[in-house]
Formats: C-alpha cells, structure tokens, sequence
C-alpha cells in the first residue's frame, strides 16, 4: 500500500503528540515540555525525513529512542 505524502504528514503529527504524550508520562513534565525536548533530538530529526519511514513505528518504540538518544546510548538508539 503507498502512503502519499499528505498521508505521511498527518501520521508524524499524530506521532509526534503520542510521542510527546508517552515522554511526559515518562519523565513527569508537561506535554508541551516533553514536545519541545522531542522535536530538539536527532530521532525528532529523522521522524521528519520521510524516507527514513521512522512514522511506521510505534509511539512507544519512538519514546524509546528519545529515551536512549537522552542518554547517550546511541548502540541502542542504533537498535530501535
């Protein structure tokens, strides 16, 4: 199934508040807190090339990254 590419854009803004959502609960900051450090890391800038197909996974998987991105561990940042 092909996705265009307005179809792409609306998936990565409702990952992106999921994502966002999942990093509050987290981490016990605001959701708009939590939005801005996401959209700040390296995994928000790859969820935005679409090629990378970041959008397919799951918010969960995505929060994921952020978490091990945050910390440094980029050998598994490299695995999600």
């Amino acid at each position: 199934m092909k996705i265009d590419e307005n179809q792409i854009a609306f998936i990565v803004k409702v990952l992106t508040a999921n994502v966002a959502e999942k990093l509050a609960e987290i981490s016990g900051k605001s959701t708009t807190d939590a939005l801005r450090d996401f959209m700040a890391t390296k995994t928000y800038s790859v969820l935005m090339k679409p090629n990378s197909q970041l959008y397919r996974e799951s918010p969960a998987c995505v929060a994921e990254m952020v978490e091990a991105e945050q910390s440094g561990d980029w050998a598994r940042w490299l695995e999600v």
